[in-house]
């Protein structure tokens, strides 16, 4: 069992890990702190291997493990910040249709973006946009109800419109 246990969760390593970890990396900007939670999200798994239902999909569990480690440690180091987030949370209220921003992966820019949005608005982009998980697995691993998603989403998108268009960098679709 439990060599069939270490050899699934190094496979999910294999297959996860760089997405996982490039995942917190923009939540907590310090490379070494998101190896540190990478690490920790799979010791995790491995411990709560057991409780994992198959029906699920495994990389979703596994972003929910890095989501939940993240925003502990992020609660842990920032708390007067995170506050300040969730106050400011409560007065966005601007949309955007979901795909007037252009996003590519790559791009220098985009993350340099993202990084001066507050949390939950990089979190979803980065599930939704550019790691591609569906509503529904975004919802799950923040959370969050679909509806919750698709909100914060439209907002997010709005803000990092605002931020790119402030940084002179221009990504509408026309």
């Amino acid at each position: 069992m439990t060599s069939e246990r270490k050899s699934e969760i190094t496979e999910w390593y294999h297959q996860h890990g760089d997405s996982i970890f490039r995942y917190i990396l923009l939540m907590v900007r310090d490379h070494q702190q998101a190896e540190d939670l990478t690490q920790e999200t799979f010791i995790k798994a491995f411990r709560y291997y057991d409780s994992f239902e198959r029906k699920a999909n495994p990389k979703t569990w596994l972003f929910r493990i890095a989501h939940n480690l993240t925003i502990d440690f992020i609660r842990k180091q920032k708390p007067l910040e995170l506050l300040k987030e969730l106050v400011l949370l409560g007065k966005s209220t601007s949309s955007v249709p979901e795909g007037i921003v252009e996003i590519r992966e790559n791009s220098t820019e985009l993350y340099q973006a993202l990084s001066q949005l507050k949390g939950s608005y990089r979190e979803v982009i980065v599930l939704r946009k550019i790691r591609e998980f569906s509503i529904q697995e975004t919802g799950e691993i923040l959370s969050w109800s679909d509806s919750k998603v698709k909100n914060t989403l439209s907002r997010a998108l709005s803000a990092l419109e605002k931020q790119l268009n402030k940084e002179g960098i221009i990504h509408e679709k026309n």
